[in-house]
């Protein structure tokens, strides 16, 4: 098919198609926009109910990892569901959906910052604590070392008193 100068083959088609589907889903995490279609009575038509249940595959992670705004995926869920569909005629129960997603949100923000911040003081404390044990270890090395070198030092000295018995010693302040 040639539109244009601009020629269409199936491979072409079908990514068109993906990213206006990927589009379409998208547009159902706005519950105005749910609201707009179930007051047109679009939730009315089969068709549509089908074609709604058809773009469940957006769930599967291959698809999935496109979406940006993944309430749309739980409302795809919903939309399943004739109930959910009558409620969203009412521009009341599209509004509390929009302010519950807003507090969602906000929530999760909060949460997320608070969340942050628990690991950067985590990861400070991770590194002061590191810089404490590197030093402990330098204090506890420096002072094996020198308890090796005052052993055997005492053990020099000893050799020299017992094998040298012409003369006293005088190791730590007392006659050997």
């Amino acid at each position: 098919m040639i539109l244009n100068n601009f020629v269409y083959t199936k491979e072409s088609e079908d990514k068109i198609r993906l990213q206006i589907e990927l589009e379409f889903v998208q547009c159902l995490a706005n519950p105005n926009y749910l609201n707009f279609l179930a007051q047109r009575g679009y939730f009315n038509d089969k068709s549509f109910i089908n074609y709604l249940n058809y773009l469940q595959y957006w769930k599967r992670p291959e698809y999935a990892k496109f979406i940006k705004y993944p309430m749309c995926l739980h409302f795809l869920d919903l939309l399943q569901h004739e109930h959910f569909r009558r409620e969203l005629t009412s521009t009341q129960c599209a509004k509390f959906i929009d302010d519950q997603i807003l507090l969602h949100w906000h929530h999760y923000a909060r949460k997320r910052t608070k969340l942050f911040q628990t690991v950067q003081q985590n990861k400070q404390q991770s590194n002061s604590n590191q810089g404490q044990i590197g030093s402990n270890q330098n204090l506890t090395n420096n002072n094996i070392g020198s308890l090796n070198n005052s052993t055997s030092m005492q053990q020099q000295q000893h050799s020299i008193a017992t094998n040298n018995n012409s003369s006293p010693l005088l190791i730590n302040g007392h006659h050997k």
